[in-house]
């Protein structure tokens, strides 16, 4: 039960004398029942405060509802102690009087000392430690025990058995972590220091629940509970001789009634403290302060193919598009793969290149399921492709894919349903997937996106170190020399000898300190840059003079600090900004060629997940159940969907930030896209006016681009 002030709080009982067709209010997720709305709803809000704690994991700052998920999580998890370590670590927990943290590591270092039989661990090989499981123990004899072992490899396989002793296995970390036991701790007790086990826990597992000697004198138990004996004050331990003694007495019981039954109001009635957002979007209420939120638009439903196959279809294509190098497969569109698939013709280039492309990388691995197949001595070809793809249906076994294997031997591919082939499809992404080349490849991008966010961070730390020592050092030697009457210390003309470029000087010939740390600083940052901007640096460096005339604007003569602030406004080096942004950009863009895995953007109020692919410019909708798909591809659209989301909700705001980092290349793929088909839609109308004068082949339309697809990296 979630904790409120470190307390648990008591669910309220029904109304009395309820009517059986009587209206009445019910908490969703406590069944609470209420005849009064007003209470009702002041119940509801206490348990949409953020004041409760998780009683498992400790864990603060939750509503009711989310200290109950928490709690039911943290169950299940414990759950996974295996049953042979249980009751070893419930006897170190009863009647403990060690904290929370000493009782977890302790019970770690217990633990760390049993084997069973499941445990992943390290075994001696060849005067090394090779990670193996334990799959049996042996009694070799009365005082030796030996355990039977499975040498495990990098894949988590196992290779091969031994027998080990019990000197030759060891863990190279603690089994469990200490979070994991510190929830064990909480779930199997129902009070800390001395933690005291359930009552039907420790009888499951023969635990004595009669506390030890020495605590006996502190605790006692009290309705079935372990409590602390409290001291009574010395005027209720004697008995009173005089009137007064027993006034005092009744007037103090009175008191301390008052104040008991003033601390159960509080706690049932606790001060309402205001929300702290974000929270469970489902939880947001409309508020006055809350901005005026736009009509999210409907998306459009246009497929070709069923909606419940738009999923495998965007899989499918991503997974294509994503690997195109690896798979020695042309890249092709969204629409011309959707069409395609559509398309009864059974030899279309575009599918056959596909399939072919992914039988050809499946038959490059080494595993064993794809063994049949390289029997074959013939090459993956437009003719042959059909052979390799029943045999593939063959070994997967499927029974609803495998019914299709006649229509496709006797050629008739194009004949089978939408469902049919993106279910092929997908069997032969999920089997490339398993290969080595795949997974080898994976890692490789890994690396590579950690070399460059590597390299991302060095040149920022860089930069910054450089500036720091430059203004510390510039600020050392205008404190030991200073700069006064318009004369400066050789050190500070070697500064402005640096930053000719932006040089600013004063109305009484002073030099700005502050300008001459920031010139030097740009200068620094350029120098991290490219070769070309830093030659174009240094010949604008050299064209320019050292003395800066003071601006004037409509002919007047500007002071100071007027002229500064108009020279920096003025002078700013277009090539150190443009600079900076093509390095941002190009950390950016070799990130996204290093492909992993295809995220959503986020989530809205309704669990309805948004995702983009750049490479198609659309963003796709898929409902909480995945059943139904719907699609964005213009800027009105992203506008007024960023326009709907309240940052008040966990999920909402997340998009939201997801939205705005992305804003300007979604619109722009939008702008794109919509070029592009204003474009289309005038070649078909010009195709169209043409074929009413001359017949045209069908090819030529733009709407028969898929018609026309060509492998160019197709494998010799």
């Amino acid at each position: 039960m979630p904790l409120l002030k470190r307390k648990p709080v008591a669910l309220l009982e029904p109304p009395q004398d309820l009517e059986p067709h009587e209206l009445v209010y019910q908490v969703r997720f406590t069944k609470e029942i209420f005849r009064n709305y007003l209470d009702y709803l002041n119940r509801i809000n206490l348990y949409r405060n953020r004041v409760w704690m998780c009683k498992s994991t400790g864990k603060g700052n939750l509503t009711y509802e989310e200290a109950l998920v928490s709690e039911k999580r943290s169950a299940e998890k414990v759950q996974e102690l295996p049953k042979e370590l249980v009751a070893p670590a419930l006897r170190i927990i009863q009647f403990s009087m060690l904290s929370l943290k000493d009782l977890a590591d302790t019970i770690a270092a217990k633990l760390q000392e049993c084997l069973f039989v499941g445990a992943e661990l390290y075994g001696r090989k060849d005067d090394d430690l090779h990670p193996c499981k334990i799959l049996k123990v042996v009694k070799a004899d009365a005082n030796r025990t030996q355990y039977g072992v499975a040498w495990l490899d990098r894949n988590k396989k196992s290779a091969e058995s031994d027998l080990l002793d019990r000197e030759n296995i060891v863990w190279k970390k603690p089994p469990f972590s200490r979070n994991f036991l510190k929830s064990f701790i909480r779930e199997s007790t129902y009070r800390s220091i001395p933690w005291v086990l359930h009552d039907k826990l420790a009888q499951k597992h023969d635990i004595s629940n009669q506390p030890p000697v020495d605590l006996r004198s502190k605790f006692v138990f009290r309705d079935g509970l372990l409590v602390c004996k409290k001291r009574k004050k010395r005027g209720q331990v004697v008995k009173e001789e005089s009137g007064k003694c027993k006034r005092n007495k009744v007037r103090s019981e009175k008191v301390e009634g008052l104040a008991v039954e003033n601390t159960k109001r509080e706690d049932d009635q606790p001060e309402e403290e205001p929300i702290r957002y974000p929270i469970d979007d489902l939880l947001v209420l409309p508020g006055v302060d809350d901005p005026v939120f736009t009509d999210r638009p409907l998306p459009s439903r246009d497929f070709n193919v069923p909606m419940d196959c738009v999923g495998d279809l965007l899989m499918v294509w991503n997974f294509c598009s994503s690997f195109g190098r690896l798979l020695h497969l042309w890249p092709f569109s969204l629409e011309d793969f959707e069409n395609a698939l559509c398309h009864k013709d059974s030899n279309l280039s575009l599918i056959v290149e596909s399939h072919s492309s992914l039988l050809r990388l499946i038959i490059k691995d080494t595993g064993e399921n794809v063994m049949p197949i390289k029997n074959k001595k013939r090459k993956i070809t437009a003719i042959t492709w059909t052979e390799y793809l029943c045999d593939f249906l063959e070994i997967i076994n499927n029974p609803e894919l495998s019914s299709n294997m006649t229509t496709i031997k006797r050629g008739h591919y194009g004949l089978l349903d939408v469902n049919s082939k993106l279910g092929i499809l997908r069997e032969l992404v999920n089997q490339v997937l398993e290969t080595d080349l795949i997974r080898e490849k994976l890692d490789e991008h890994i690396e590579q996106r950690r070399a460059l966010g590597s390299t991302r961070r060095e040149e920022a730390l860089e930069a910054a170190r450089k500036q720091r020592e430059v203004k510390e050092q510039l600020k050392a030697q205008s404190t030991a020399n200073g700069v006064a009457n318009g004369h400066s210390s050789d050190s500070t003309k070697c500064a402005l000898l640096l930053c000719s470029n932006d040089n600013h000087i004063g109305q009484n010939g002073e030099i700005t300190e502050k300008k001459v740390a920031e010139n030097i600083s740009s200068k620094l940052e350029n120098s991290l840059e490219s070769k070309p901007l830093e030659v174009a640096s240094k010949k604008m460096s050299k064209s320019q003079n050292i003395n800066v005339k003071l601006p004037a604007e409509n002919g007047k003569k500007l002071s100071g600090k007027e002229a500064l602030k108009k020279l920096r406004d003025d002078k700013k080096e277009p090539t150190e900004i443009r600079s900076k942004e093509q390095r941002k950009e190009y950390f950016e863009r070799e990130m996204e060629k290093r492909v992993i895995s295809t995220n959503p953007l986020g989530k809205d109020r309704h669990y309805n997940r948004y995702w983009w692919f750049r490479r198609d410019g659309r963003i796709f909708i898929e409902s909480s159940d995945s059943k139904q798909w719907g699609y964005y591809s213009s800027k009105e659209e992203l506008d007024l969907l960023t326009g709907s989301l309240n940052c008040k909700g966990e999920r909402e705001r997340a998009l939201q930030k997801q939205l705005e980092k992305f804003y300007t290349k979604i619109s722009s793929e939008f702008e794109k896209r919509s070029k592009n088909m204003v474009d289309r839609i005038a070649l078909e109308e010009a195709v169209l006016r043409r074929s009413t004068r001359v017949r045209a082949p069908p090819r030529e339309n733009p709407a028969n681009a898929f018609l026309r697809y060509v492998n160019k990296w197709k494998e010799d």
